[in-house]
């Protein structure tokens, strides 16, 4: 009797149990049933609550955690669960109605926008979440702008819905308005005596209900007209005009309708089929509704990411050029103190097994891949294959860095070149696969790129770097911990491009720049707390930039002896203000003169040069700060053979010193793109302090009890305004900022900014 208790206990222990293959081989069916996705949102807008649903309705985890009590599964990091906010993206994958989702939690915050960035370049779709009692925030449109970049189709979710405040239609009119993109509303709130209960799909024409539970049980009911009367009538309309939006964007309802002779007798899966193509081709963006902290709409959330973003096969034409063969781009690394350095990689085919070598494109070199894993944020989950479509996690990459594309062999490498260079023979593929951030790379080019060179560029894109805004100082404790600290910063740095360190040539000190004043603080934490090193930072400083006033020209001779060489060096340059792309900074005089001389200019020397050049543009005259739009023009160059590299780059860091001096240069200081939300009673004094801070005003508008003020203002004025901002509005106002533009100064300011920088 015992023996049939164990045997039938572990029975239905197997039976519910999640069955997951990632060794399987990859077949097309089993990749039409996989989603990666991300979730991207303005700050406090719900992303880590969303996330936390999903993974416990599809079982995945036994009990639902909280932000606000550090216990979520996407929030591991200490800084994370103290602060209640996301810092880094974490990976999950969990199964739901036959399918797999793979998802990214991302940061909300603008001083982690990297993470998103990373992110997005391996993303097959995404959910926007939006707070619907605030709609369209300033990092929503800054994530949308980010999707849009990477192609990404996308699905909108209103959480929040449970507020009193909470709008949906004003939030489908701001989605039309402030993001440009056509909504396709699909539900319909419903609520009784005031509470959010449920939703109707207008698709269906189904009233979903939830009821008691942790959001596990739900009814769904079909409304009909003598039962629901008005609700019935509200909802027709809403479908009707759903589809009448489909039919005006996709011609194939637009023929089931003709042919129907009626909106009305349509089939739902010919209305959810057009919703799917609109989707995938970015025409239209369905728009879903519910409330993540109540558990209601999470379900409807997870269906609509099945039935309405793309699988892997549907997108990621780019690396069908690879066939058979491997296809991964990496897009986190991270370091753990157990397994080492971890790199997450995206599958788009092939499939990667343990301790395999891979080749990377971009470094131009084969690495031995070490442990394999599946990825649940924190837990790492050991495999032996992993098939395309999916995420994998590799222990002991050396080299590759976030945005690097891997595959089998240096052979593979080549073939995929070759077969795409043949592909983009036909004009439409070209437009079909050009990223934005391929097209800026491409009109750098001075020369119309050949098949093969485009196919390079392509295959080659990494992620787009920001410029860092915040300067600070950085110093361990005593000598003893310096090495410790260089390889924390190393392995930070690697983890985090964003993040930038460098050594100042007078002071000699570490300089750690950055995203931001919170995005500092991180680091800072996160060196203390995971490499026991009491690191203190100096006093924040803005990341000016300096630009050339006029131009000069300048000449300058070396001719010495070291050792037994003689080092002669004469040289002509000039420098002006002018907006180029980084590999055109530097040009060779054309004139008849100038040609005749630089003609026979080796590669090698023209490659040292131009690094001299790279040195000399990080300091400028005024205030050592990195020169920005500046074209630098060599007229004259004589060099013997017997002087050194060495000599020639310090020659030419020298010469255009020069040149820079002569030329004056004017400070640039970073401006921010800031919203403001806060009551109307404080709106009064929040305004009155900006314009104290040099902010331009660019637009008011009222949101519910609230007043929205977007501007632009100077970083340097922005310094600790949280603070100033909680004391104003007694603690009811918030805001957030992103990176805007480098602006010249007025002279009074540029003087303000030059004695707080140097002391006088």
């Amino acid at each position: 009797m015992k023996t049939f208790c164990y045997v039938n206990y572990y029975r239905k222990l197997l039976r519910k149990a999640p069955i997951r293959n990632y060794s399987s081989s990859a077949s097309d069916s089993n990749i039409e049933n996989i989603r990666n996705i991300g979730i991207l949102a303005h700050i406090d807008a719900g992303k880590t609550t969303t996330t936390e649903r999903m993974l416990f309705y599809s079982g995945k985890i036994r009990s639902m955690g909280e932000v606000h009590h550090g216990n979520t599964v996407t929030d591991y990091m200490e800084q994370e669960r103290q602060r209640g906010i996301t810092i880094t993206s974490a990976a999950v994958s969990f199964p739901w109605r036959g399918s797999q989702i793979n998802l990214i939690d991302t940061p909300g915050h603008i001083d982690f926008t990297m993470e998103v960035e990373q992110s997005l370049a391996v993303l097959d779709g995404a959910v926007i979440v939006m707070d619907a009692s605030a709609g369209v925030e300033a990092q929503t449109l800054t994530v949308w702008r980010q999707a849009g970049g990477y192609r990404v189709p996308r699905l909108i979710y209103l959480n929040k819905m449970d507020r009193a405040d909470a709008d949906h239609a004003a939030c489908a009119r701001a989605v039309r308005d402030k993001l440009q993109a056509q909504p396709l509303v699909l539900h319909a709130p419903v609520h009784h005596e005031g509470r959010f209960i449920g939703l109707i799909d207008l698709i269906t024409l189904e009233e979903v209900i939830w009821t008691q539970g942790r959001g596990q049980n739900f009814i769904r009911r079909k409304l009909t007209e003598t039962k629901d009367g008005h609700k019935w009538e509200t909802s027709m309309d809403s479908h009707r005009q759903l589809v009448d939006t489909l039919s005006s964007m996709d011609d194939q309802l637009a023929d089931t309708i003709i042919q129907q002779e009626s909106l009305d007798n349509l089939k739902s899966k010919d209305i959810e089929a057009a919703v799917r193509r609109c989707t995938i081709d970015m025409k239209g963006f369905p728009l879903l509704c519910g409330s993540s902290y109540k558990n209601i709409g999470v379900q409807t959330l997870m269906d609509g990411v099945i039935s309405y973003l793309p699988s892997p096969l549907q997108c990621n034409e780019l690396y069908k050029c690879f066939g058979q063969d491997l296809a991964a781009r990496a897009f986190k690394v991270q370091h753990d103190d157990q397994r080492g350095v971890l790199t997450f990689l995206r599958l788009y085919g092939g499939e990667i097994n343990k301790g395999q070598k891979i080749y990377n494109l971009a470094r131009d070199r084969s690495e031995q891949a070490g442990a394999l894993y599946v990825a649940l944020a924190d837990e790492y989950k050991p495999v032996e294959t992993v098939t395309a479509g999916n995420i994998a996690v590799v222990s002991a990459l050396k080299a590759t860095m976030t945005g690097d594309l891997v595959t089998s062999t240096q052979s593979a490498a080549g073939r995929a070149k070759e077969r795409l260079a043949t592909t983009l023979k036909q004009q439409d593929k070209v437009e079909q696969l050009m990223l934005p951030s391929a097209r800026q790379r491409l009109q750098a080019l001075e020369t119309e790129p050949s098949n093969e060179e485009l196919a390079d560029v392509l295959l080659g894109i990494g992620t787009t770097i920001p410029e860092p805004v915040f300067l600070c100082s950085i110093e361990p404790p005593s000598i003893a911990y310096q090495n410790a600290l260089d390889i924390a910063l190393a392995e930070l740095t690697r983890e985090d491009p964003s993040l930038r360190v460098s050594t100042d040539d007078e002071t000699g000190q570490m300089v750690l720049a950055g995203m931001g004043e919170l995005h500092l603080e991180i680091i800072k934490e996160r060196i203390i707390r995971e490499y026991k090193i009491e690191v203190e930072l100096g006093l924040l400083q803005i990341a000016y930039r300096e630009a050339l006033v006029g131009t000069a020209k300048h000449t300058l001779a070396v001719d010495r002896k070291i050792g037994s060489f003689k080092q002669q060096v004469k040289i002509t340059m000039s420098a002006k203000n002018a907006k180029v792309a980084h590999d055109k900074v530097l040009r060779l005089d054309k004139s008849a003169e100038s040609a005749a001389n630089l003609s026979h200019i080796h590669p090698r020397t023209l490659q040292t040069i131009n690094t001299a050049v790279a040195t000399a543009l990080q300091h400028g005259p005024k205030l050592g700060c990195p020169l920005v739009d500046v074209q630098v023009t060599l007229h004259w160059l004589e060099v013997t053979r017997s002087t050194s590299d060495s000599v020639l780059g310090a020659t030419v860091v020298q010469c255009l010193r020069k040149v820079f001096e002569e030329a004056d240069s004017m400070l640039l200081e970073p401006v921010m793109s800031l919203e403001v939300v806060c009551p109307e009673s404080h709106a009064a004094r929040v305004l009155t302090d900006l314009t104290r801070r040099r902010a331009e005003i660019r637009h008011i508008q009222l949101r519910h009890q609230n007043k929205v003020i977007e501007c632009l203002a100077p970083l340097s004025e922005l310094l600790g305004y949280s603070t100033t901002l909680r004391s104003l509005s007694s603690g009811l106002a918030s805001f957030s900022m992103e990176f805007h533009s480098n602006r010249q100064m007025a002279p009074h300011d540029e003087e303000k900014a030059i004695r707080n920088v140097t002391g006088f």
